[in-house]
């Protein structure tokens, strides 16, 4: 009976090991590839940054509430933080300051390719998707505005 218990022990360890959960996440940080001319001149609407209604409608978007059938969170956390492989981690300043207007607002509309991440832009409409860069932006970058003539991260108030 013991050496059943026992055998049955291992077998069970073995396929629990075998079955291990994706990794969440993201690997080393890689700058993206640029955004496509079609996408390369899109801005955030200039009045947007630090407009709070603003930001509220992008988080009710971001976790669904707007519309179900988007639920940014799901993959990428209420938090910004990943809880499904592959999605990028929103928190990280470092990654999110490669991300340029035109490049964000790219890859929300048409999605990433080799990856899970699909385009949004059947299912919402050219605002809603700034609201959701807007969002997403604040997890990591609260307070920064890309300031297209300097090509760098400003505060708000330095626009």
């Amino acid at each position: 009976m013991n050496r059943l218990i026992y055998v049955l022990l291992v077998m069970g360890l073995g396929l629990l090991s075998s079955c291990g959960g994706e990794q969440v996440g993201e690997g080393p940080i890689v700058p993206p590839p640029p955004a496509p001319a079609e996408y390369a001149d899109k801005r955030m609407p200039a009045d947007w940054w630090g407009d709070s209604q603003k930001l509220e409608e992008g988080r009710k978007l971001y976790v669904g509430e707007k519309n179900p059938d988007v639920n940014c969170a799901s993959c990428h956390g209420k938090d910004g933080k990943p809880v499904k492989a592959g999605a990028t981690d929103f928190r990280n300043p470092e990654r999110m300051k490669l991300y340029s207007d035109s490049v964000w607002f790219w890859r929300i509309s048409e999605g990433v390719s080799n990856t899970k991440m699909r385009g949004w832009k059947s299912k919402l409409s050219e605002e809603d998707r700034w609201r959701l860069v807007l969002y997403e932006r604040n997890f990591a970058l609260s307070g920064k505005i890309w300031n297209e003539e300097k090509k760098q991260w400003s505060e708000v108030s330095a626009k």
